[in-house]
């Protein structure tokens, strides 16, 4: 997306809101935003310590210190929500990612609506999860919703932005899957194991997972937020999944590492409970249709290109 074209209205200072800025796909999509041009208004929940920020509180009464910063906005994207894999899944846990994602996209769809200059755009994170655990089956945004908790967050997250459509803003639920990126989110977490050469598949290693690289999930947002064909769920996804299996080794061939130590899905479940099942032992062969469809193109649609990527920059085991 060049500066200047394919902009998705006509505000004032080109700005865009953006609310999750603070974490790893949130940072680097305030990048991506700056590198095309356009001038970012970040949403926090602190105070505000910088000109381009605006205080809110996303989960209670929905109150904006200043809510004329909205005014006039080209676009919105929103990336809050707790972890879904930071911490098992007690009641106060799941409580709190439902805080976080049913709630505050509720909350900033009214805020939207009642604007009286309104953002063409809103872009809402979401989840492959709203599809569940489905075996083999090839799934697109057609696809029902699953059954079980986490399909049922998704859902009811995509449905808490139905004010913002309701006043005429056209929105996007963006689900994404495993995002590949340099800092942060599920490969951090999984990179200490696999440079020590104690990785392994989860469970049976069959299971699907559907990935997307950070700068294609980055430009999928930019793409959202200019595509005037795009509204609705749109899958966040590059166009080959692959079975845990082949996440396994080629993820330890990108650390140059053995991985030979599988965690058993008994295991996986005693030391996460519910997660364990919801999260990594799920099955979920996504492929982005609506995108691919849109024009989108990847530019990194190979698993070991994205990996090659996303663990460059990381600070290799020494030995």
């Amino acid at each position: 997306m060049q500066a200047g074209k394919d902009r998705p209205g006509d505000g004032p200072s080109g700005s865009v809101l953006l609310s999750g800025a603070s974490g790893m796909l949130g940072q680097a999509l305030r990048a991506g935003l700056a590198a095309d041009g356009w001038s970012v208004t970040r949403l926090v929940r602190r105070a505000a310590a910088a000109g381009d920020e605006v205080r809110w509180n996303p989960t209670s009464d929905g109150a904006i210190d200043a809510p004329e910063r909205l005014e006039g906005l080209a676009a919105a994207l929103h990336l809050s929500g707790a972890n879904i894999s930071a911490h098992r899944w007690t009641g106060a846990w799941k409580q709190a990612m439902w805080a976080s994602r049913v709630e505050s996209t509720r909350v900033l769809s009214e805020r939207l609506a009642g604007l009286r200059n309104r953002p063409e755009v809103l872009v809402c994170a979401s989840a492959i999860g709203w599809y569940g655990d489905r075996g083999d089956a090839w799934l697109d945004e057609e696809a029902t919703a699953g059954s079980g908790y986490f399909p049922e967050l998704c859902a009811a997250w995509e449905a808490a932005a139905r004010p913002a459509a309701e006043a005429g803003i056209r929105v996007v639920h963006l689900r994404l899957g495993i995002v590949l990126g340099r800092r942060g989110g599920a490969l951090e977490r999984m990179l200490p194991l696999f440079r020590a050469g104690l990785g392994g598949r989860l469970g049976d290693g069959r299971q699907w997972m559907s990935w997307i690289g950070e700068a294609d999930a980055v430009r999928a947002f930019l793409f959202g937020m200019r595509c005037q064909a795009l509204r609705g769920a749109v899958n966040g996804v590059a166009p080959e999944p692959v079975i845990n299996r082949e996440f396994t080794r080629a993820l330890a061939q990108a650390v140059r590492r053995p991985a030979l130590l599988p965690a058993p899905a008994w295991a996986l479940r005693l030391a996460f409970g519910e997660m364990a099942d919801a999260a990594l032992l799920a099955s979920a062969r996504v492929v982005p249709r609506r995108l691919l469809e849109a024009g989108f193109r990847f530019q990194h649609a190979q698993l070991a290109d994205a990996l090659s990527i996303a663990t460059a920059s990381h600070v290799p085991v020494l030995g």
